[in-house]
């Protein structure tokens, strides 16, 4: 996985749990706004929206350089939808990150090896 991919896989594995942390707060929000004076719905409704926003902004581009297929894409975006979903999209984001990162590094010490023994073979 190329590293910009990686670092979209990253991004958006960062925004989750922020995100999924936001929406329960905002439920919690909500039902203590019925239930007593207390209304911290628009401070914590424009909190979640700013994060929602990155997360779709960084899940499309995640979407983009890696070319999910659509049912994984999809999965990732559900999960962006429900109370704890980001938590689960965490969970999934960081497996799918450390393979990329060790098919990378497996590639550059493919590369360093095939490099160097084109060159002794060259010598």
């Amino acid at each position: 996985m190329p590293p910009k991919s990686v670092s979209a896989l990253r991004r958006l594995r960062l925004t989750s749990v922020p995100e999924g942390v936001s929406f329960l707060l905002l439920l919690v929000c909500s039902v203590l706004k019925r239930t007593t004076d207390f209304n911290a719905v628009p401070v914590m409704g424009a909190v979640h929206g700013v994060l929602f926003i990155l997360y779709v902004l960084f899940w499309a581009d995640a979407w983009n350089r890696i070319k999910w297929p659509f049912g994984r894409a999809a999965l990732y975006f559900v999960l962006s939808v429900l109370p704890t979903g980001g938590f689960f999209a965490d969970r999934i984001l960081r497996e799918e990150e450390k393979a990329g990162v060790i098919a990378a590094r497996a590639r550059k010490e493919q590369a360093g090896t095939v490099s160097a023994g084109g060159s002794a073979v060259n010598s």
